[in-house]
């Protein structure tokens, strides 16, 4: 009976290691993914941009009214692309999670951009040709000290938006 019992931890552990083990490979993906999908962009390498992202992939940008799906946001990008210069974004630290499936994945990163320190967070899903980016939010980072002067500079669109999508 004890040996059994052995046995049975034996077996639990090493599934969690393998699991673990895993789950490291899997955010090494991502990450990859992540980093190559950035370098698109500041390589203003349309092609390789999007082909990092699924066919309903979503944008939200940092402007209220920016909530691109995949092909608007082709659109709207597709100017800075072909001018070679469309943004550069460089991950100062990344946290990535993934379901117990391994088919799906979110994270959350700080990054260093022309913005200087922005926030991105997403998710991404696992598909035939790997991991693909299926959303993305983009946040300029605000100091707390600073929302103040910030909220003050944005009042007046701010109001003018809100009341549009109000009488909607």
């Amino acid at each position: 009976m004890k040996m059994i019992k052995f046995l049975g931890i034996l077996t639990v552990s090493f599934l969690s290691v393998t699991l673990h083990a895993q789950q490291e490979k899997e955010k090494e993906s991502i990450s990859t993914v992540l980093d190559a999908w950035h370098q698109a962009a500041a390589d203003a390498n349309f092609e390789a941009y999007f082909s990092r992202m699924t066919d309903d992939g979503v944008f939200i940008g940092t402007d209220a009214m920016e909530n691109w799906q995949n092909s608007e946001f082709k659109e709207f990008s597709k100017p800075y692309f072909d001018k070679g210069k469309a943004w550069s974004f460089t991950a100062l630290q990344r946290n990535i999670y993934i379901n117990e499936a391994m088919d799906m994945a979110w994270f959350d990163e700080l990054l260093d951009t022309q913005m200087k320190l922005c926030r991105g967070s997403g998710v991404l899903r696992k598909t035939d040709k790997g991991w693909k980016i299926a959303h993305y939010v983009l946040s300029i980072a605000v100091p707390n000290e600073n929302v103040d002067a910030v909220v003050s500079l944005k009042k007046a669109k701010d109001s003018v938006i809100t009341q549009e999508l109000k009488a909607n």
